[in-house]
């Protein structure tokens, strides 16, 4: 299922019965960049911030978006899943994406969607720069460390509420976990020939390095590379992270 797309230089107005994927978007020459956030995060983050005005400066198309349920985005997040995000990252490469190449730029949940929409189009997505991705993570970082009484409620109510740092709770729905495990990446091999390239911070508490280490092992690619910033945490948003984020972006934007 796709979605009207709204370019925003202001949040949209949006009736209750639209779908709308909003996004904003600089031309340029490819490879097309398109920018795939965090869970509950939003297209105006710091490091898509960074990037993008990294790639206006060099003349490259860069593309970054809300998803489902995010941000200026259609939609509650609580009836997000992971396959539907997955899905809005296809659909914004098909519908925006100029020439036959991309670059997908995946922080944490994003790492997630981005190798689903890898795997939807593997003739279209040339590389991947991931930061603290976190495929799996309704099952193994989540469902696996909950204490029975969320679990309960999870099964039972068909919600959890997490506070968060954010005005709003953390909604967690049955819905969620329930697509999350119909899509798990990490049990076996992620084929994916192009560049890789990850960033962890060693500090992440939110992705431990362990966590995201494991895609080392699976994924298929010759040129992959895992880098850990010692002193980054989960957002790698420092100025010398950032300085870190757009020099592996602009090499694989000379590969590619």
């Amino acid at each position: 299922m796709t979605f009207p797309l709204q370019y925003l230089d202001a949040p949209p107005h949006l009736t209750e019965h639209s779908e709308k994927i909003a996004y904003k978007m600089s031309a340029g020459r490819g490879p097309a960049i398109i920018w795939c956030g965090g869970l509950n995060s939003d297209m105006d983050g710091s490091k898509a911030t960074h990037l993008h005005n990294w790639a206006k400066g060099e003349g490259r198309q860069f593309i970054r978006f809300d998803y489902f349920g995010h941000g200026a985005s259609s939609g509650r997040f609580g009836d997000g899943t992971i396959s539907r995000w997955g899905r809005d990252v296809v659909t914004v490469m098909d519908e925006l994406a100029s020439g036959d190449d991309v670059i997908l730029l995946g922080s944490s949940m994003g790492g997630w969607s981005s190798l689903l929409a890898a795997r939807a189009r593997p003739d279209k997505v040339k590389a991947l720069l991931l930061m603290a991705p976190a495929p799996d993570f309704t099952e193994k970082l989540m469902w696996a460390n909950w204490p029975e009484d969320i679990k309960n409620n999870i099964l039972t109510k068909g919600v959890h509420f997490e506070p968060s740092e954010y005005d709003q709770p953390y909604e967690y729905r049955r819905t969620l976990i329930e697509d999350g495990r119909e899509h798990q990446l990490l049990d076996a091999p992620i084929s994916f020939a192009g560049p890789v390239r990850i960033f962890q911070g060693g500090g992440d508490t939110v992705v431990p390095p362990a966590y995201s280490m494991k895609l080392v092992d699976v994924l298929t690619s010759d040129d992959l590379r895992y880098t850990i910033i010692k002193s980054g945490d989960h957002s790698l948003s420092r100025p010398d992270d950032l300085d870190i984020l757009t020099k592996a972006l602009s090499d694989l934007c000379q590969i590619v």
